[in-house]
């Protein structure tokens, strides 16, 4: 079962989103100079993940690791790294030493070959072996760095993101927090006219008998996991991905990206899709295409190309928060589902996705989490669909994620709430694996007291946050339409928002029977 949340309830509205944020000051009140704790691991304390955390708040670090249940492989790469991080240190020191000792003995023989002919020939050929000695353990050393930094970096790559005060300890999905609950169960079923004796029919069950769900034929062409939708039922998918999309671009201000389909391998490294989860993605052979060079992929959300679109580059914080979204299809190999939601819509590996994406400052971060995931809300209140929003704990939040909301919407016909949209806040752990900053903007100018004006220095970049969520997955918001909105005669009413963009039309009529 699901536990309640301890803390603030978070709405939707914008006059709320300053409570809810306000809500991590009471997951953190504790003020005293002992080690403080919350939810069972030693608390954040604004710090970010990264080889300064791992080395210099080792204990931190692997009590964030172990609420996660993350992997012994991933506790003894935070250990690793701490110990290589000493030998990493007493070799600055050693290459810094033959450097100094190459610079004296080779100003010894430029000083010696100026007085060449009062010069020991002797000497001048020690202080060149001594120069030459020093500069080839100089170049040793470095090649000894090089290597620890590359096997630090890869370590640093497996370890996931730390964990927001307000997330609570628990081993998996069943001990989520559940924040808020939206809509009356039994609000649609009253005004569809379902009585007692109906039993709501699951959604691919709804699309066949509105001659609309092609799974055979899609199975013949592409193998398990594929689907074809037709007809009505294609066009209302289509009319959902359109309707998120006026919503956030008008309402929410979001600008609208139309994104590659394909992307290299640093760019799925930068939002940590790789390396730990390669097994999930569709691959790309070399002989057929490479991005730059690098080994290329299908995306398996949006969020990979939307928040790499400003990879490697620094932004002026007059330009944050960036709000972008886009509609593509994503793929997904779900090599860790085998077994799972095998029937009809939930789990397949083609799907389409509205997916929101905002790059913003450290003070903003949290302020503008809330108003994404309030912007994937009202796509379900819009429709009219119950759904329930719950806080990951921290047992099954994503990599990535340092505080994650997930919406799950109400299925009549399983009987069950899903998840529908992941809302996560990253911070700036995408940001530094992608070199993602911004600059702020410098302090205002003291008033005048005659003196000549300094110039003032740029402030230096800082790392952007980014956070990501759907708004929302299209193929699930068609599942629960078709099972919310079904009738007893097999007919589907289209719900009011997207009729527009069904021409009209107001219910999709069952075929009559032969």
């Amino acid at each position: 079962m699901l536990g309640f949340s301890r803390h603030v309830v978070c709405w939707t509205s914008r006059a709320s989103l300053g409570r809810c944020v306000a809500s991590r000051a009471l997951a953190s009140s504790a003020t005293n100079e002992e080690v403080r704790t919350v939810n069972g691991r030693i608390a954040r304390d604004n710090l970010s993940m990264d080889v300064k955390t791992i080395v210099s708040n080792t204990d931190l670090v692997l009590s964030h690791l172990k609420s996660r249940r993350a992997s012994d492989d991933a506790i003894d790469a935070a250990k690793t790294i701490v110990s290589l991080q000493t030998k990493r240190v007493s070799l600055i020191q050693e290459r810094d030493d033959f450097l100094s000792q190459r610079k004296d003995a080779s100003a010894k023989v430029g000083m010696l070959m100026r007085d060449k002919d009062n010069a020991d020939p002797k000497e001048i050929d020690e202080q060149k072996e001594l120069s030459a000695q020093a500069a080839e353990g100089a170049q040793k050393a470095e090649t000894e760095l090089e290597e620890i930094q590359s096997t630090m970096d890869s370590l640093l790559a497996g370890i996931p993101n730390l964990l927001d005060d307000l997330v609570p300890d628990g081993d998996d999905e069943t001990q989520n927090e559940e924040v808020a609950k939206w809509g009356d169960l039994d609000a649609l079923p009253a005004k569809l006219g379902w009585g007692d004796d109906f039993e709501a029919k699951w959604h691919d069950d709804v699309a066949l008998g509105l001659n609309s769900y092609q799974a055979e034929a899609a199975v013949r062409m592409s193998g398990a996991r594929f689907v074809a939708l037709s007809g009505p039922i294609a066009q209302l998918e289509r009319a959902l991905a359109m309707f998120f999309l006026d919503l956030h671009t008008t309402k929410h201000g979001y600008t609208e990206v139309n994104v590659p389909y394909i992307v290299g391998r640093s760019a799925l490294e930068g939002t940590s899709q790789l390396p730990k989860f390669q097994e999930d993605l569709f691959a790309i052979t070399p002989e057929s295409h490479t991005c730059n060079g690098e080994d290329a992929f299908l995306i398996p959300t949006a969020e990979v190309p939307l928040t790499n679109m400003h990879a490697n580059s620094i932004l002026e914080e007059s330009q944050l928060p960036i709000c972008y979204v886009a509609w593509t299809p994503c793929f997904r190999a779900e090599a860790g589902s085998y077994g799972r939601d095998t029937k009809g819509l939930i789990r397949t590996h083609q799907f389409q996705k509205v997916e929101l994406v905002k790059i913003t400052t450290a003070t903003t971060s949290d302020e503008e989490h809330e108003l994404l995931t309030s912007h994937a809300e009202a796509c379900l209140q819009a429709l009219e669909l119950p759904y329930r929003k719950v806080r990951l704990c921290s047992g099954d939040i994503g990599f990535s994620a340092r505080h994650c909301y997930d919406l799950e919407v109400w299925l009549p016909g399983a009987q069950e709430y899903r998840e529908i949209s992941s809302c996560s806040n990253t911070a700036d752990f995408q940001a530094k694996r992608m070199a993602l900053r911004y600059r702020p903007e410098p302090p205002a100018e003291e008033p005048s007291d005659g003196k000549k004006k300094q110039k003032q220095k740029k402030p230096k970049p800082e790392f952007c946050h980014t956070i990501n969520g759907s708004g929302l997955a299209v193929g699930r918001t068609l599942v629960a339409v078709l099972e919310n909105y079904q009738r007893p005669d097999g007919s589907v009413v289209i719900p009011e928002v997207l009729r527009p963009y069904m021409g009209g039309k107001e219910v999709i009529e069952a075929p009559a029977s032969k």
